[in-house]
């Protein structure tokens, strides 16, 4: 599956996950030990907007994890959504782009934007009673990704545990979500 497609593909999944979200279930524990449901919607939408941001070459947010959160957490999402992956559109994987942890090229910067939503829509999924599994074939393509990507050394840099063991025949979101370290 290409890259940008599977971007598409998670933001869609994750605005279904946004749109279940009810305001009586914003204080919710998330399996992010340091987040509630509120805070992880404003880091997962900041990280968002600075991957649209950055790859556009425009002012980079000064944190991620404050993110202010309209009442319509949907509508909100859908649009940094689109914005974000009209910019990769634009950009292409080629070059390089900082899109807050330095320049680094955009195929990588591309990973993370992919890896962080798509963990963060099952953390929120999981947190409010909602299935959060992906299509199969777009979480085989993501854990792909993460496998190429998240090393030991990144995982305590961006918080993310060992992974924990599951089956072979555990479904690809369980898996994914396992290789970072979440309990599926």
């Amino acid at each position: 599956m290409e890259m940008l497609d599977a971007l598409s593909q998670t933001f869609d999944h994750a605005t279904k996950v946004v749109a279940g979200v009810g305001p009586d279930q914003l204080d919710a524990a998330t399996p992010c030990r340091e987040w509630d449901v509120r805070a992880l919607l404003a880091h997962s939408l900041g990280v968002i907007v600075n991957a649209g941001r950055g790859v556009s070459g425009q002012d980079l947010l000064a944190s991620t994890n404050s993110y202010p959160l309209d009442a319509d957490l949907a509508a909100q999402f859908r649009i940094e959504a689109d914005r974000t992956l009209a910019a990769w559109t634009t950009h292409g994987l080629d070059g390089e782009v900082n899109i807050g942890a330095g320049p680094m090229p955009a195929q990588a910067a591309l990973s993370v934007n992919l890896i962080d939503t798509a963990t963060h829509s099952w953390d929120i999924a999981h947190a409010t009673s909602q299935d959060g599994n992906l299509p199969d074939e777009l979480a085989v393509t993501i854990l792909a990704v993460a496998q190429g990507f998240v090393t030991d050394a990144l995982r305590g840099f961006v918080g993310f545990d060992a992974p924990v063991p599951v089956g072979s025949d555990a479904r690809p979101t369980d898996q994914l979500v396992a290789f970072l370290g979440r309990h599926p």
